[in-house]
């Protein structure tokens, strides 16, 4: 009964963090004492069903059914129509690039409207577990202070294991440290993904990568180069390399940089902080840092996230409902848009109007029930770098073209393997015909049926299946969403507000 007790505890005391409310606030709603919920938060109260039902009802979810397995899942009930507005949270690719740039500031960085996901919650636990304050004020702002000396030492190698954003803490830690070590990253499994591309570009500042013992071992012997050429362009490297050069006092030039979101959305902090960059959303930056200490209080609006804007354009177009979406950097999907009206999607966009930050483009977009004419593009459909449809958006144009009549190419050169989780959507009915790692062939129309899956360990593809769901004519099963979690923000709660009809379901 004690480890029970434990469990349900500390899953409680998971939900009311990410509701941001602390304990008092916590025990006011439930008509209890701050004692009480402590008690209840490490398994040292026995919780009668009316007492765990109370606390679903403050909670807003529905807390557990008993198992054997520690997951959450989502009940599905399909054949939905959507309606209503939703507004977009902010991206979770450039929030876990600004929790690690945070620790070039000394002094108070605070983020506005930061995502409540798994992904940052894995950098938070980093972050904190080498001495850095970390708080979460007002529900979704975040307050961040690093000390003087951060302890390296203790950092928390099983959250790092969680997130290949780890590696962008190696750009930062270089400048106070002559050696030091990062866990292996780990993240969505899509196949090999070689960290080659950050050790040659980090060698042009003088580091030397070593993988040894389920870790990366980094020395530093710094210098500063003139420019650097990119060996692959991506993120996560275009991000290290501006992260190397901040706090070098001489202007580099970075060829073959990713002008993607998440980099913009990092030049722009970088900005804030006093560092000149030129060239954002190129593959040509031109960065100049500071050497003297970053002492300052800011506060920087990270922008909303493109892919989550995707993610309900795509739950619109499969339930044939009409949603608007708020808060839309519509510039950043721009032939994802265009690809999409080719195929027979109607929208609307709004007025544009400018970010929090002040930098991007943002509208409101409509989109209108298609009646099920939609058509499938006779040409091929695949990613490319900025601006390209973006890698983490061609997985719904898989789901789209299920119900396109035709047949479809996705070519997903990217990964190796995410072309083969596009394969569970047989699982609810879906036509899909795997050429190669890389290609699948899709024939529409689809009618999908319900079934209980288990989530692949891909967050993109797992999303596919929830969507699927909620247009089929019967009651699903998803089971264990983490992979889902570490990209969405209460994704289940906030499609229920659209229409959906979908229950958590906690294991313990």
């Amino acid at each position: 009964m004690n480890q029970i007790n434990t469990k349900i505890g500390q899953l409680i005391a998971q939900i009311r963090q990410e509701r941001g409310l602390t304990q008092a606030e916590f025990a006011r709603r439930l008509s209890t004492s701050q004692s009480a919920v402590n008690r209840i938060e490490h398994g040292k109260q026995n919780l009668s069903i009316e007492t765990l039902g109370r606390i679903s009802d403050v909670l807003n979810k529905q807390l557990l059914s008993i198992s054997s397995n520690n997951e959450v899942n989502l009940r599905i009930e399909g054949n939905t129509k959507l309606k209503g507005e939703i507004s977009l949270k902010t991206s979770k690719n450039a929030a876990v690039a600004l929790l690690c740039a945070s620790l070039l500031n000394y002094g108070v960085t605070h983020f506005k409207s930061f995502p409540k996901i798994e992904e940052v919650y894995r950098i938070i636990e980093i972050l904190e577990s080498i001495g850095v304050s970390v708080k979460w004020i007002n529900d979704n702002d975040l307050e961040i202070k690093r000390p003087e000396k951060l302890k390296l030492n203790n950092l928390d190698a099983v959250a790092a294991k969680k997130t290949r954003s780890v590696l962008m803490l190696i750009g930062v830690l270089m400048h106070d440290n002559a050696n030091f070590k990062i866990p292996y990253a780990g993240g969505c499994k899509l196949g090999e993904r070689t960290v080659t591309p950050h050790l040659f570009a980090l060698e042009e500042f003088g580091l030397s990568i070593k993988a040894s013992k389920g870790n990366y071992q980094i020395n530093v012997k710094k210098k500063i180069p003139k420019e650097v050429v990119l060996y692959e362009a991506g993120n996560t490297v275009t991000n290290n390399v501006l992260l190397a050069a901040a706090k070098l006092n001489q202007t580099i030039q970075i060829h073959g940089a990713s002008g993607d979101y998440m980099v913009q959305d990092l030049s722009y902090f970088l900005r804030k902080l006093g560092i000149s960059i030129e060239g954002i959303g190129t593959p040509f930056l031109k960065i100049k840092g500071i050497t003297e200490k970053i002492k300052k209080n800011i506060t920087y609006y990270p922008t909303e996230d493109p892919i989550e804007a995707m993610f309900f354009i795509t739950s619109a177009i499969i339930t044939n409902s009409k949603i608007t979406i708020k808060r839309v950097p519509y510039q950043w999907i721009a032939l994802e848009l265009l690809k999409l009206s080719k195929m027979g999607v109607k929208y609307e966009k709004s007025t544009s109007y400018k970010a929090n930050n002040g930098e991007i483009e943002l509208c409101d977009i409509t989109i209108f029930p298609h009646n099920h004419s939609l058509k499938a593009l006779e040409e091929k459909i695949h990613p490319n770098l900025y601006p390209g449809i973006n890698p983490d958006n061609i997985p719904y144009f898989v789901l789209i073209a299920c119900i396109t009549r035709g047949r479809t190419l996705i070519h997903d050169w990217m990964y190796e393997n995410r072309a083969i989780y596009y394969t569970e959507l047989t699982k609810i009915g879906a036509t899909i015909e795997l050429a190669d790692p890389h290609r699948v062939f899709i024939t529409g129309p689809t009618k999908f049926s319900s079934a209980e899956v288990v989530c692949p360990p891909a967050l993109r593809p797992a999303s596919l299946l929830l969507i699927g769901m909620l247009a089929t004519n019967g009651t699903s099963l998803l089971r264990n969403v983490y992979t889902i979690n570490r990209g969405y923000e209460d994704l289940a709660d906030r499609l229920n507000n659209l229409g959906a009809r979908i229950t958590i379901l906690h294991d313990i």
